[in-house]
């Protein structure tokens, strides 16, 4: 992100100053470098109405997540897709400690919960490495558990959706039938990328794989999470091919329903949340409160980062070298369903989550574009079918010292790019 941010910069600056050299003074006319400065205070201050602007509708959704998450709507989820993960990691025990932490950050990615899914993956990780014989190189569990992890089944972008609202989208969670096709689209891509590039990329081939499930569980803050109830046996084979049927219908339910059916999303969200955790008799108002003290936090925690984003942005936006890059290279990607507009976001999103946030918040609140214009659906839509690669890999390899990542980041680039495509389809065919 370093060298991004600092590119940014650096052209918008050189392509202001070339044109200020160039630059023939009219009476009433702002010079190239003054519109330059000028954008730059204004993006700052931007930036900072948009961060607050958004602590109301982050509130309101972190607070819905967390009475979810207490009444137990991750060890649900977590039934229903465990007969399917058992099949997809062969290698890993059924009950072993790596199984439920896998399912759990599956689950809490599925629901948004980007902060509960961080320490149920590196969790996995850990337990996925007292399977691995070679310490330090990938084991095909993990390398296909990261590519499902960056690629992995969005049903309510919450982040998303908030940002939409606060840039006054008349339809903020019109991206739900979007984001759930490119995610299940990548997903599906993710693990049959995963499963043939192990062919080519040939490790040790493990050992006594029961002696090394029997390792003592390490106990670390997250134990509490991985609870009986979590390791539970999965609902029948039917059951989960069912409820993943249920979920592929909402798809073209939304394409043909789509206007209809929108208005009532976010209403229904809220009195379902509700009704759930009052029937699983969670303190509904108290948990809300709870959760939602996080949305303020998360606001105000994104204001650095929007501000160098959205300043580099409008750098470039006001030097010209954007209008100069959309005419040259709209012609060739508008061909194929991809706005120049939204090509920053596509190549950002895998390299910086701060940085492509920034790029979706400078995109939809552009008058010129808006949150409700195609390319405003698009960065959408990206933003929350996607996930930032390099950083899930950095950090869950991290946690335990994995170097060679074998076919790892192969699989979860062929994966977003996937995401991308069918972002663009999907968007294209509801919107274009």
């Amino acid at each position: 992100m370093n060298i991004v941010f600092f590119l940014i910069v650096a052209i918008a600056f050189v392509f202001a100053g070339w044109r200020q050299i160039l630059w023939v003074p009219v009476e009433g006319m702002t010079s190239p470098i003054e519109a330059l400065s000028v954008a730059m205070v204004e993006s700052a201050t931007g930036a900072v109405d948009l961060a607050i602007g958004l602590v109301g509708v982050m509130t309101l959704f972190l607070g819905l997540m967390k009475i979810a998450e207490e009444g137990g709507l991750l060890k649900v989820i977590s039934r229903l897709i465990r007969p399917l993960m058992v099949r997809l990691f062969p290698d890993v025990p059924p009950d072993h400690p790596a199984m439920g932490a896998m399912i759990l950050n599956m689950s809490a990615n599925a629901l948004g919960l980007g902060n509960a899914a961080t320490p149920f993956g590196i969790r996995a990780m850990q337990e996925l490495d007292k399977l691995n014989t070679d310490k330090g190189t990938a084991t095909d569990a993990m390398a296909l558990f990261l590519a499902i992890n960056t690629s992995s089944i969005t049903l309510l972008p919450t982040g998303v959706i908030a940002l939409r609202a606060a840039a006054g989208s008349a339809d903020p969670a019109g991206i739900l039938p979007t984001t759930l096709f490119a995610t299940m689209g990548s997903t599906m891509v993710a693990i049959i990328a995963a499963k043939m590039y192990s062919r080519f990329s040939k490790v040790k081939k493990q050992a006594d794989l029961g002696q090394a499930a029997n390792i003592q569980e390490a106990t670390s803050e997250s134990d509490s999470l991985l609870t009986e109830d979590s390791a539970l046996s999965g609902y029948p084979l039917w059951v989960s091919f069912l409820a993943l049927g249920v979920l592929a219908s909402f798809i073209p339910l939304t394409v043909v329903y789509g206007k209809v059916i929108s208005p009532w999303i976010i209403p229904s969200l809220m009195i379902g949340f509700l009704t759930f955790g009052f029937i699983r008799r969670v303190r509904i108002y108290e948990v809300f409160v709870e959760g939602a003290k996080e949305g303020f936090q998360v606001a105000i925690k994104i204001i650095p980062y929007l501000v160098a984003i959205l300043v580099a942005v409008g750098m470039f936006r006001a030097s010209g070298a954007m209008d100069t890059m959309v005419s040259f290279l709209g012609a060739w990607t508008g061909k194929v369903g991809l706005p120049a507009e939204a090509l920053p976001m596509a190549l950002l999103r895998p390299l910086s989550g701060s940085g492509a946030y920034g790029i979706l918040a400078s995109v939809i609140n552009d008058p010129a574009v808006g949150p409700d214009s195609y390319a405003g659906y698009l960065v959408s839509t990206l933003q929350g079918s996607t996930e930032t690669t390099f950083y899930v890999l950095a950090v869950y390899y991290g946690a335990v010292q994995v170097k060679r990542l074998r076919h790892t980041l192969a699989a979860a680039l062929t994966a977003d790019i996937a995401g991308v495509i069918f972002a663009v389809i999907g968007c294209y065919y509801l919107f274009g």
